[in-house]
């Protein structure tokens, strides 16, 4: 007789818990911040930032991981926003402008990384920057990195803002195309900026169309997309092929709203009601498929909508983002 194997094992191994971090293990001590003398690289980027008109307020180590960064004053015309980030929200940077200026004080540095051309990219800071401009600011505090590509990493920390759809997707396909000619390493190597694949996907469909309804596709596309293994640069060039498909199959869903409307038929959910119905993964708990397969079929039943068959009642019942 076969030895009985023990029920619930894999399912406590599974549901094990991680030790705790015990309290104040880790990272630098306080006095350790500022010990020692920094690498050449470090002070070539102080002796630069002085020729660039700044003024380097202090270098120290970060408390983590104990590299080695400035506290500088930057002459404001010389930061700019990285150009693979989300766009300026208008509105947000008026906040800001308005709610230094009720304080008066400058209180949170913007985070910058030197170009080759003596410009300053700021991948963390971009509104705070905006509203520093708007009032008129000579100057800005940063945090200088010397590693230029901490200004691609660090988006995935960027918490200044909630994004939308709209301007995390926008923000990482421009990253990943910014990467791609950096270094052009794999892309799932940049699981961690990317966040998740249907992003890239999605991105290059708002840089083709930038009212494109992204949000309705979003659950489909998040259950078929994977990162690859492949070179960035192939991986965005697969990705533009399935951004044309999605955005044939947007044209289909377009005009079977248009048809929807045509019947008399108003509402913001009528974009949510047709992609429901044409989702082969909708009634299927966990499931998922091939990005061709199941986008392919979404556009065959988008096609093939009958909006002469579809009752008020129907409509009614929809549920799902409105359209964008």
């Amino acid at each position: 007789m076969a030895e009985a194997k023990p029920r619930g094992t894999p399912k406590a191994a599974k549901g094990r818990k991680k030790r705790a971090v015990e309290p104040r293990s880790r990272g630098l001590t306080a006095p350790s911040l500022v010990a020692g003398s920094p690498p050449a690289a470090v002070t070539q980027l102080a002796n630069a930032i002085a020729e660039d008109g700044g003024a380097v307020i202090g270098i120290f180590k970060d408390p983590w991981a104990g590299k080695w960064q400035l506290l500088a004053g930057l002459p404001i015309d010389k930061l700019e926003p990285t150009p693979f980030q989300r766009d300026l929200s208008d509105s947000h940077a008026t906040r800001l402008a308005d709610a230094i200026g009720k304080l008066d004080r400058y209180l949170d540095p913007v985070v910058a990384v030197r170009t080759d051309e003596g410009r300053y990219w700021v991948p963390n800071g971009s509104h705070r920057l905006a509203a520093m401009t708007r009032l008129g600011g000579r100057s800005i505090v940063a945090l200088v990195v010397p590693e230029r590509e901490v200004a691609y990493r660090i988006l995935a920390l960027n918490t200044e803002k909630a994004h939308n759809l709209r301007e995390k997707s926008l923000e990482v396909i421009r990253l990943a195309q910014g990467l791609a000619e950096l270094d052009g390493g794999p892309e799932k190597g940049y699981a961690t900026e990317f966040e998740e694949p249907s992003l890239l996907t999605l991105g290059l469909c708002y840089q083709e169309r930038g009212r494109f309804s992204g949000g309705a596709y979003h659950p489909v596309v998040k259950r078929v997309e994977a990162f690859v293994s492949a070179p960035l640069t192939a991986a965005l060039e697969k990705r533009a092929e399935r951004a044309a498909e999605l955005l044939a199959l947007d044209d289909a869903v377009n005009a079977a709203i248009a048809a929807l409307k045509d019947r008399g038929f108003q509402s913001p959910y009528l974009r949510a009601f047709v992609v429901a119905r044409i989702n082969p993964l909708r009634w299927k708990r966990g499931a998922s498929g091939e990005f061709d397969e199941v986008i392919g079929k979404m556009r065959s039943a988008a096609e093939r909508f009958d909006a002469a068959k579809i009752k008020a009642a129907e409509v009614g019942r929809a549920a799902g983002p409105p359209d964008e």
